[in-house]
């Protein structure tokens, strides 16, 4: 029997459209609130998010440095002509700027040592010194446009579409490591002097970009993350602004019927305290400790380093800065305010009843 082309369309929708587990328990909440209350739910505003700016734009100049083979002996013997050679075949030259940004990192980590060993009277030794400062001064740079122009790295930028699901947080550790990292490296390379900075930075420590790479190259979570937490606070201050305007409306007291006041009290418990507050606590957890490094590796580059557009720079004040958090903290705790003025209003024990 065949399946008619229109019905088979319709199924595979169906699959791909798998409710959020998150939204469902908030319009749950939302929904059992308003019943008790006797009022229709009201719609949460659109979220009006600063986006991340296209690559295009984010991308930082990196003038291209070349280094003639004329002094291909002494390069040889203080062992940078291997690795400039590598750069210039063809695989080095069509490699990704994770793979771009660890060259010039091991490049200079080299040239450095070569400026140790070739006699500061020899020629080359001037020469070299000023492809090291050039190199020096692009590195940040170079860093920008890894971070915010690669694939890898500026997917996990790119705000999400949908809440984080319920116990599903795929991808913390990961970001979390390789953001960590970012931040020293960056924090390393400018605020340390270059050749202090390469007693630390050791060729495996070097390689560790590309363990990064590797391991959130499947992932999207920062963006999911932030999303999260804006779409959450607007939800919450969206059920909070219902109940204080229908607060008066709950009667308590002695000799009054506070059946209603019970049945609110129950879905708070019920939705709220069983499920809700721990999701809010791990959003919360999980953006409090991503944020120092995020915030650090942004303004490090930023310091002398680069001029972001006013995009980038509205984009980081809200997701790098605290100002998402304490929007979203400003919105529990009102939440929280309300619950806490209708357990003293009619003495409600604290706890399950």
């Amino acid at each position: 029997m065949k399946i008619p082309l229109l019905v088979l369309c319709c199924v595979l929708l169906l699959i791909g459209c798998k409710e959020n587990t998150t939204e469902a328990l908030l319009d749950t909440y939302q929904q059992r609130l308003a019943n008790v209350l006797k009022i229709t739910p009201a719609e949460t505003p659109r979220l009006n998010l600063a986006a991340l700016p296209a690559a295009r734009s984010l991308k930082q100049p990196v003038a291209d440095i070349r280094i003639g083979l004329l002094n291909a002996y002494e390069l040889r013997q203080c062992g940078l002509f291997q690795l400039i050679a590598e750069r210039n075949s063809i695989l080095g030259k069509v490699q990704d700027q994770t793979r771009q940004l660890r060259y010039e990192l091991l490049f200079l980590k080299q040239l450095d040592h070569c400026l140790n060993v070739i006699d500061s009277s020899d020629p080359l030794h001037s020469q070299l010194m000023d492809i090291y400062h050039q190199k020096q001064q692009q590195l940040p740079r170079v860093i920008w446009n890894m971070a915010f122009t690669s694939q890898e790295w500026r997917q996990q930028f790119t705000l999400g579409h949908q809440v984080l699901e319920l116990q599903q947080f795929s991808g913390y550790i990961e970001n979390l490591a390789a953001f960590d990292y970012l931040a020293t490296l960056t924090t390393t390379i400018t605020t340390t002097n270059m050749s202090q900075a390469f007693t630390t930075l050791t060729a495996n420590n070097i390689d560790l970009l590309l363990y990064h790479q590797q391991q959130i190259h499947n992932i999207h979570y920062i963006g999911q993350l932030f999303y999260s937490i804006a779409r959450i606070t607007a939800v919450l201050n969206t059920i909070t602004t219902q109940l204080n305007q229908h607060e008066s409306t709950v009667l308590c007291g002695p000799n009054i019927n506070n059946q209603q006041a019970l049945y609110l009290r129950n879905v708070f418990y019920k939705y709220y305290v069983t499920d809700i507050q721990p999701y809010l606590s791990t959003l919360q957890s999980q953006y409090q400790q991503l944020q120092p490094y995020l915030h650090r590796f942004y303004t490090k580059l930023v310091k002398d380093h680069i001029q972001p557009s006013s995009a980038m720079t509205l984009y980081a004040n809200d997701y790098f800065e605290d100002q998402l958090q304490h929007q979203f903290q400003q919105a529990t705790l009102e939440h929280v305010h309300y619950w806490q003025r209708l357990f003293e209003r009619c003495q409600f024990k604290v706890g399950h009843q």
